[in-house]
């Protein structure tokens, strides 16, 4: 068995004949995929397919928008000048170049400030505020931030400077005081909450100009998909034009960061997460973001390309840094906890938010990643948190242990007394323990089907592609296939990761696992895996393939591994003994018991996984008892032992029969005088001749003295079997004909016999996770 990293949950498929209420002419498949998704008829399928910008929601729907929308326009008009104050990331950047092309189109005098996030931290800031008040700003307009800067609020009021605050973070308990707020989740009747900080600057901006500035709508989705915000409703509206409009983009800016993007002609989301949001996310992370938002800006080709591919180097400096603090951070976690906290001197802040995530991903728990800044006094760092955890709450229950904190369920960033770390970890590790079980901490994964590889092809996964763009609250399906692999084999130039190959009626499939490579020798042949990821097309000199992107995998029938030979010498070191166990591994390592048969005879091994033999028993009934016993999941057949302890073909009752003739006729001979005669008329060999001679001794049927072999007249009529000689001899012979002789197959088949092998175990989990 093969246990999987996650919980498979499987997605309820409504009724069959409910497909019918979906009159388009697409796969079953892809017809669940709708009704899983709360779709049910022809008119919603096709809406879902392609979304419309007519079905947008009024911006002015948001409160604080025409009171906004009045004040900048009276700003416009009387040329004060304007601050736009936006965040250092790619939904920040983003929303700072929208309401930006906004101002400039309604003729306002306008400029952009965004916070380094070193010196100044995250958020609107006091001397900030004073340094526009100095340069005669009157309006500041913050963009994917502002929600909790209280105090800023009232600095601005001070100063006489009117700050509108365009957000989309959660609100807190107290809400800053300032001329308006434009936020969704504080406006009751516009309905949809999930916005971006991108989506609400150009909620502001389609309200200042009359009209939605498509030509902007490339930026709205590189900030709406990178910020990681549900792409429903009109989240799912925006990107999908934002991705087209990319495209086709005349934005300079735009067009020399696809370039070093590498950047095919159709844009996909996967493309803004992994490509372009990360280059624009790593200058704020290791700098000034100023970067970011000129290159967006620029209108000169020439010096756009220089600016992207300083961006794009960068981005390679900060996931060598990401590395180095993922590396000391492993070493410093306490897997007791359930919850990480690591701090550490030198840290850069601005990458703690994607170790976070790389250390929740590693160990399935929150995890809190922080840079000791002793002068101050202050750690500030960011978290991440699993699906059953909401970070924010979470942390709201402790709020006065921080100097700053702001987020979401999912991600945080925070400020606090160094002195104040014990306290947190000691209250959330507690508030962890009370409100969550061990099952909360493992991932899941939720499957859409289990799919036969003949249902797989390049059309149906054209077909699943119209429902993207994928994202949050609208993922990329999963499915799961169980077969039997033709081919297994580790690929990349680490072996880290795993390439299988299956027979299709389309011809052949690969399925492909980064960083599933260890896997390889978990898996032994001919037994059927159950396989979970993501389809996707494989295009190579010309053709196009389906394949899978393995998500997690598990066996959840017994498996043989046959390290039989050289493998034995090359995975089992010579201290393990006779008989190993251990859990998961199949291979022994430091926590690994071993013992002699007699021993683990003795033991009650139930506890263990995986049970591995690395020499032949006395007979093969010490194996089947130590089987049947533990009845383990994994079965190791290592032996070291390849030559024959008794070299020859064990004697039939035949064979016997003539020797002892040969015996009685002679009444005596010297043994090593007759061997050659023997050898030349019977066939037997030297091992063989002795063998049958010591049974013959062993049972009072002939003496052997100084080299002679006198025969003895029996006394009482016995079996060859009551010899001992006879019985040790075959017992190691038929050990050696099924662990030594045997082919994989038969070797397989031998111990299955003595396995319980309970299939109802493989049912009731299907059961627990949703079948």
């Amino acid at each position: 068995m093969l246990s999987s990293k996650a919980n498979w949950k499987y997605i309820n498929n409504p009724p069959v004949e409910e497909r019918d209420s979906i009159e388009i002419a697409m796969s079953p498949i892809v017809k669940d995929l709708f009704l899983q998704r709360g779709i049910t008829t022809t008119e919603e399928a096709n809406q879902f397919m392609q979304p419309d910008l007519n079905n947008l929601i009024d911006p002015f729907l948001m409160n604080g928008m025409d009171k906004a929308v009045k004040r900048i326009k009276e700003a416009a008009e009387n040329k004060e000048k304007i601050v736009v104050y936006g965040d250092y990331d790619a939904d920040g950047v983003s929303s700072t170049v929208v309401l930006l092309h906004a101002l400039k189109k309604i003729g306002a005098d306008c400029e952009y400030y965004i916070p380094n996030r070193f010196t100044e931290g995250y958020g609107p800031n006091e001397a900030a505020f004073r340094q526009f008040h100095q340069a005669g700003f009157g309006l500041i307009i913050t963009v994917d931030t502002g929600i909790a800067s209280v105090h800023e609020a009232e600095v601005a009021k001070e100063l006489g400077i009117d700050l509108i605050i365009t957000d989309h973070h959660e609100p807190q308990a107290e809400i800053p005081d300032c001329y308006t707020i434009i936020h969704p989740k504080l406006s009751e009747d516009y309905f949809f909450k999930e916005l971006a900080g991108v989506g609400v600057s150009l909620k502001l901006a389609q309200a200042l100009i009359g009209e939605l500035p498509r030509e902007v709508l490339p930026f709205v989705a590189i900030g709406t998909i990178a910020d990681l915000v549900p792409l429903v409703s009109e989240n799912r509206i925006l990107a999908t034009f934002g991705l087209k409009e990319l495209k086709r983009t005349n934005y300079v800016g735009l067009k020399a960061l696809k370039q070093v993007c590498q950047l095919e002609e159709i844009i996909t989301e996967e493309d803004i997460g992994f490509r372009i949001g990360p280059r624009l996310n790593a200058v704020g992370r290791l700098g000034d973001a100023d970067l970011a938002v000129d290159l967006l800006l620029e209108e000169d080709n020439e010096i756009a390309l220089e600016m992207a591919n300083e961006l794009n180097h960068i981005n390679e400096q900060r996931k060598k840094i990401v590395q180095d603090i993922v590396q000391e951070a492993m070493e410093m976690v306490q897997t007791d906890k359930r919850i990480i906290i690591v701090a550490k001197e030198g840290w850069n802040e601005g990458v703690l938010g994607i170790v976070a995530s790389k250390l929740v991903q590693k160990y399935d728990r929150p995890a809190i990643v922080l840079a000791i800044k002793p002068k101050q006094g202050i750690v500030k760092g960011s978290a991440r948190s699993i699906p059953a955890f909401d970070l924010f709450e979470g942390c709201m229950t402790v709020r006065d242990l921080f100097t700053h904190f702001g987020g979401h369920a999912q991600a945080a960033g925070m400020t606090l007394p160094i002195e104040n770390l014990d306290s947190l970890e000691t209250a959330l590790n507690d508030l962890l323990f009370q409100n969550l079980s061990e099952e909360d901490f493992k991932q899941e994964l939720h499957i859409n089907a289990i799919l036969d590889i003949a249902d797989i092809n390049v059309a149906l996964i054209e077909e699943i592609a119209k429902l993207s763009p994928f994202g949050m609250g609208n993922p990329k399906p999963l499915f799961e296939i169980r077969e039997i692999p033709k081919e297994v084999r580790q690929i990349g130039s680490r072996k880290n990761h795993l390439k299988m190959q299956f027979a299709s009626a389309n011809g052949q499939m690969d399925m492909v696992g980064f960083g599933f490579g260890e896997l390889k020798d978990a898996i032994s042949p001919q037994t059927e895996i159950s396989i979970v990821g993501e389809l996707s097309v494989n295009e190579w000199n010309g053709r196009r393939n389906a394949q899978l992107m393995i998500e997690d995998l598990r066996i959840t029938e017994w498996q043989l591994f046959d390290f039989r030979g050289k493998k034995a010498e090359q995975l089992i070191p010579d201290k393990a003994n006779e008989v190993f166990v251990c859990d998961e591994s199949i291979q022994p390592d430091e926590h690994t018991e071993t013992f002699t048969y007699k021993e683990a005879l003795s033991r009650d091994l139930t506890s263990y996984h995986t049970i591995g033999f690395t020499e032949l028993p006395e007979s093969m009934d010490v194996m089947k008892k130590i089987i049947k016993q533990m009845n383990p999941k994994n079965i190791v057949v290592a032996l070291r032992q390849t030559t024959n302890q008794y070299p020859f073909q064990f004697p039939s009752r035949k064979e016997f029969v003539d020797y002892y003739s040969l015996i009685k006729q002679h009444q005596q001979f010297r043994v090593t005088e007759m061997q050659k005669a023997i050898e030349q008329h019977r066939g037997w060999n030297e091992a063989k001749i002795k063998f049958m001679s010591d049974v013959f001794t062993d049972l009072g049927f002939a003496t052997l003295k100084d080299g002679w072999l006198c025969y003895e007249a029996a006394k009482n009529k016995k079996d060859l079997s009551e010899s001992v000689i006879y019985q040790t001899c075959f017992k190691q012979k038929e050990a050696e004909s099924i662990l030594i002789y045997s082919n994989y197959q038969d070797l397989k088949k031998w111990f299955a016999s003595y396995l319980n092998l309970d299939t109802s175990a493989n049912l009731q989990e299907e059961a627990v996770y949703g079948l």
